[in-house]
């Protein structure tokens, strides 16, 4: 007997945790006609504190197991004696390398600066600006006070950056662009570059156009997005970058976050998705926000599930990804999106999307 599809699902906070409730109604079993196990681990802000984050490393070992998780929105608390940000634990913990945000046009939702094509952010998930040791000297308040920082990147992440960019942009057809300010640090910053230059000989059946950081920007505003796009890029600027790429097509909310980590052939083991926004307070019990970026997670997660449970999984990930486009495409919208559906009310529509996409399917003999 095959062993059940075991997700991680990692319990959030104020409106990410409403969001995560919504779009788990997409992993019903009965629903997918998929065996799934759904092992719930409580991440509020609350937990995180009265378990001293001890909750925080049980989740992620019972990542490591299952391979698959899925995250709401948590608050990091901004105290230097706090718990901290329980993404950071997780990425430590789960040996996590590489952090993909894909932007797509949304059907019926005009996109800014003309981009018709995917863009996809690959950045570190670790290391650079987010892992640096900081502090000052001299007098607190004086001209003479100095900030420091010690930053680190590591060659091992470099390369998967590099690696997954390039297995993705021939996965998409796309052109790899961008990269790192390698001309004003050719040390710390070329070494991703370094690790660029090596992928593309690798893969010379991919289209590469090394640009620097400040040139990608105005690229994507300029004329660049003429193709789909990866872009590898450090941790810090890909963060910047997918805030950017995002809303370009209607919404930070419009696409899932994945963090994955990979064994020493850069085959995945553990896929981590989530939505890329954060906890939004204040929208918190309104049934206004936004559910698909973490909607299109819960397929992300079936899909990176179709590499070891087989097609029924990729069948689920394909219906879910289409019922969240089609709901869109219909005229169901959230206000972020120009429409008046509440978050319950999409996500309704998707499930009953799904579950006629399957049983047409079914009817057809498709493994779609």
């Amino acid at each position: 007997m095959a062993e059940p599809i075991r997700i991680v699902v990692l319990e959030g906070d104020e409106t990410g945790q409403e969001l995560l409730e919504q779009a788990v109604r997409v992993l019903d079993p009965s629903l997918l006609e998929l065996d799934l196990d759904l092992q719930r681990f409580d991440l509020s802000l609350e937990n995180r504190r009265a378990t001293a984050n001890q909750v925080v490393g049980d989740a992620a070992a019972a990542m490591r197991r299952a391979g698959l998780g899925l995250k709401a929105a948590t608050i990091t608390p901004e105290g230097a004696g706090d718990v901290g940000s329980p993404n950071r634990i997780l990425r430590e913990a789960v040996d996590g390398k590489i952090i993909v945000r894909t932007g797509r046009r949304l059907p019926g939702v005009p996109p800014i600066a003309g981009v018709h094509y995917p863009i996809s952010v690959v950045r570190m998930a670790v290391d650079g600006a987010y892992g640096s040791e900081q502090w000052r000297e001299g007098e607190p308040g004086s001209a003479a006070e100095v900030a420091y920082c010690t930053e680190r990147i590591t060659r091992s992440t470099c390369h998967a950056v590099a690696e997954y960019a390039f297995r993705s942009a021939r996965q998409m057809q796309a052109r790899v662009y961008g990269g790192p300010k390698w001309t004003v640090s050719p040390v710390y910053e070329g070494m991703l570059k370094e690790e660029l230059d090596a992928a593309a000989a690798r893969h010379p059946g991919v289209a590469y156009q090394p640009v620097l950081i400040d040139a990608t920007y105005a690229g994507l505003l300029s004329g660049a997005t003429d193709a789909p796009l990866v872009i590898p890029a450090l941790n810090r600027d890909g963060d910047c970058l997918s805030d950017l790429v995002l809303p370009m097509f209607g919404s930070i909310a419009g696409a899932e976050s994945v963090l994955l980590a990979f064994d020493d052939d850069y085959n995945t083991m553990v896929a981590m998705a989530e939505a890329p926004h954060g906890t939004a307070p204040a929208l918190q019990g309104k049934d206004l926000a936004n559910p698909l970026a973490m909607i299109l997670a819960c397929g992300a997660v079936l899909r990176h599930a179709a590499d070891h449970h087989g097609p029924g999984a990729a069948r689920a990930a394909r219906a879910i990804y289409e019922s969240a486009f089609e709901t869109i495409a219909a005229g169901s919208k959230t206000p972020d999106l120009g429409g008046h559906a509440g978050t319950t009310e999409f996500t309704t529509e998707v499930v009953q999307r799904i579950g006629t996409k399957l049983e047409v399917w079914s009817s057809l003999g498709s493994a779609a």
